[in-house]
């Protein structure tokens, strides 16, 4: 019989046993004896493999559940102190990196300004000398980095890293990121090459938030209003790319208000060209305030300012009216708006034309809020990306046999 966490019977790995520990579906060796029909023998000698990788260690012992006495059970752990993660999250003018334990813990953290626009040899090329910083702020050697997640802001193709005609990432176009990334992490640390994994922003945001925040949440979606729009959804606990990474791009969706309105895709009428944090601030700075951004768009509603916030407000209403469409067809049970705009004002908006615009169904059991990450959800959900990668059963077994274990 299959399970979330792989095979069960004889044919049960180690790394479906690693499975059901990472998940808390089986945590003594008498729990998977019974979960996979595996002999106890059989449990101990795919067990032996982990704590040699170093990937499994013992815990607390627990109760003794038989009547008749007997040795406490003692609880398997994921021993997240092995190896440790890294991550960097680029948005148009600036970016986020940080070391990250297995288990999401962030160890250490860096943010500043870097321009996606200067093209991706240079900005890959800078993360790379982010990351030798960041690690010995952390403490960490450079050879105990298992892989590198990088969330950017354009639709990627999974299967090759690649993103695929970004309207926001000039110059970025099909270029070979993991291979840049690489090379810029072994050019500044001195180590290996390790994997590295590439998603769209969104699509690391909502992982991010859905798993840490809504962990129950079978349908979830995360909107990210910034510089351009777009969506993040996570079904069954995995992300929803659609077939080659181009799902979630609501930013691109025709709307009637944006008739005349330019979007930087090239085409008239899209969202983002209307209610982007972009097109707020463009809207500003026809005023005379100096707004280039949706970060100095951010900044002005922190402050109070009022022509922002009824542009935000404004924008929200635009956003909401696409996403009463989006609720129709999707019914999450959370949609979470996070991103520079996501604040009061905004939300405000969202909410006036999601609930009059979508039927009442779909919207019953729907909780509408804002981030909890905050601009730390990218860098979160990228860490989740690499962990759950390398270390899903089909890929354990591989990494034993590397190691000869």
């Amino acid at each position: 019989m299959a399970t979330r966490a792989g095979r069960t019977g004889s044919q049960a790995s180690s790394g479906d046993l690693l499975e059901l520990v990472r998940s808390g579906r089986a945590t003594t060796r008498g729990a998977l004896q019974q979960v996979t029909g595996l002999s106890r023998a059989t449990v101990g000698q795919r067990l032996e493999r982990l704590f040699r990788a170093g990937w499994l260690r013992e815990g607390a012992a627990g109760p003794v559940d038989s009547p008749l006495g007997g040795r406490p059970s003692v609880s398997l752990e994921f021993d997240d102190s092995h190896a440790v993660v890294l991550t960097a999250d680029l948005d148009t003018r600036h970016a986020r990196a940080a070391v990250l334990s297995l288990t999401g813990e962030l160890l250490a953290e860096h943010a500043g300004s870097l321009l996606i626009e200067e093209g991706p040899d240079a900005v890959l090329g800078e993360l790379g000398r982010w990351f030798a910083e960041l690690l010995e702020k952390a403490g960490h050697r450079a050879d105990e980095v298992c892989g590198i997640g990088l969330a950017v802001p354009g639709p990627v193709d999974s299967e090759t890293g690649r993103v695929v005609q970004p309207p926001i990432m000039p110059g970025w176009d099909g270029y070979d990121i993991r291979g840049r990334l690489t090379r810029a992490f072994t050019e500044h640390t001195g180590a290996d090459a390790v994997p590295v994994l590439v998603d769209n922003d969104a699509n690391l945001m909502a992982y991010g938030e859905q798993r840490t925040g809504h962990p129950d949440c079978s349908a979830f979606v995360l909107v990210k209003v910034s510089t351009g729009i777009g969506a993040g959804v996570v079904v069954g606990g995995a992300i929803y790319r659609g077939i080659d990474g181009g799902a979630g791009d609501i930013g691109h969706i025709r709307v009637p208000e944006g008739a005349d309105a330019l979007c930087r895709c090239g085409s008239f009428g899209c969202l983002a060209a209307v209610a982007s944090g972009g097109a707020v601030a463009r809207r500003l700075a026809e005023t005379g305030v100096p707004a280039a951004s949706g970060s100095d768009v951010r900044d002005l509603l922190a402050s109070g300012h009022p022509g922002a916030a009824a542009l935000a407000r404004e924008a929200g209403r635009h956003v909401g009216d696409v996403l009463a469409t989006v609720v129709t067809l999707l019914n999450p049970g959370v949609l979470m708006i996070a991103g520079d705009l996501a604040g009061t004002a905004f939300l405000t908006g969202v909410r006036e034309l999601l609930y009059q615009r979508a039927l009442p169904r779909s919207t019953a059991h729907l909780d509408v809020v804002t981030s909890r990450l905050g601009e730390r959800a990218g860098l979160v959900g990228a860490g989740a990306m690499v962990v759950e990668h390398l270390y899903a059963p089909e890929r354990v077994e591989e990494r034993l046999l590397a190691m000869g274990v």
